[in-house]
């Protein structure tokens, strides 16, 4: 009998960052932590901020640093949908590389918002100096 394996995907937006076969997926849910067999019953989860781990084909542990998102099961096929997340080699090393990533993402959409609320502060400007002017 063959060993049935899991095809998993993990995509951030705009992205995919890993794509591969799994024996085993383990996540954390806001109801706690599960994993996933190939034989499991199919699901829809959202995930908290956590460690994703997947053993792979050659029975290896792959370590994803995740932000929040969903998990769907369907048959074998897993994927995974989070805003932010960064793959490491070892659980310890894990979480500087989420700080590392997360933190340097955090600038990216402070700049980007601060970049907004001028644009929208210029807006109301220039409608009240029209207003103004009618």
């Amino acid at each position: 009998m063959t060993e049935q394996l899991m095809q998993v995907s993990v995509h951030l937006p705009g992205r995919l960052l890993y794509r591969g076969k799994a024996r085993h997926v383990y996540a954390e849910s806001e109801q706690g932590a599960f994993g996933l067999l190939p034989r499991h019953r199919d699901l829809v989860s959202t995930l908290r901020p956590s460690v994703l781990i997947l053993r792979d084909a050659a029975d290896r542990e792959l370590f994803f640093g995740i932000d929040q998102g969903v998990l769907v099961k369907h048959d074998q096929r897993v994927d995974v949908m989070v805003q932010r997340a960064v793959q490491g080699d070892e659980l310890d090393s894990l979480a500087v590389l989420v700080a590392e990533a997360f933190s340097e993402l955090d600038e990216e959409e402070r700049k980007a918002r601060t970049a907004l609320s001028r644009l929208e502060a210029s807006m109301v400007r220039r409608l009240t100096e029209l207003r103004i002017a009618l």
